[in-house]
């Protein structure tokens, strides 16, 4: 584990998503499909990343974009991420907290969407060859159980 466990992801990609039309709603089992882009820049000093997601025509919201920045803390051997997005402007969500094994990334934390507490998760992961993926989950039972409501299968552009 180490500052450079995402380079893999720097560079642009172009995305293709499927989407939970409910997240919330672990029964909801309406998909939505659409494409974005995703470009990946490594900080000045090395301290990490930071991406700038575009969807043009995300089902239902239209035009999206999101930034997420990626810091590593060698002390710990910790990253943390930061989003922020379209959909909730001048708010920046509560950091993820992980690390590598091996191409795979994991990071969770806590937060409250509509009104409701549960754990987060993204799963980042390296699959080589200028592919890679990741997927966010919800727990609504404290970490127990998992429910993958977001996937962005990634091809470098």
């Amino acid at each position: 584990m180490a500052l450079t466990d995402f380079d893999f992801v720097l560079g642009r990609w172009g995305v293709t998503n499927r989407k939970r039309a409910d997240a919330l709603d672990p029964g909801c089992t309406d998909w939505l499909e659409f494409a974005s882009t995703g470009e990946h820049r490594a900080l000045p000093g090395g301290a990490g990343n930071i991406e700038a997601y575009e969807a043009l025509e995300m089902p239902g919201i239209g035009e999206f974009h999101g930034l997420a920045l990626r810091l590593y803390e060698p002390a710990s051997d910790t990253w943390r991420i930061w989003w922020s997005s379209s959909s909730t402007p001048g708010r920046l969500d509560p950091p993820m907290e992980g690390r590598f094994d091996g191409n795979v990334g994991t990071f969770v934390t806590d937060d409250v969407i509509d009104g409701r507490p549960l754990k987060v998760r993204f799963v980042w992961t390296d699959f080589g060859d200028d592919r890679a993926q990741w997927e966010q989950a919800f727990s609504h039972d404290g970490g127990h159980t998992w429910d993958t409501n977001w996937v962005m299968s990634m091809t470098r552009a």
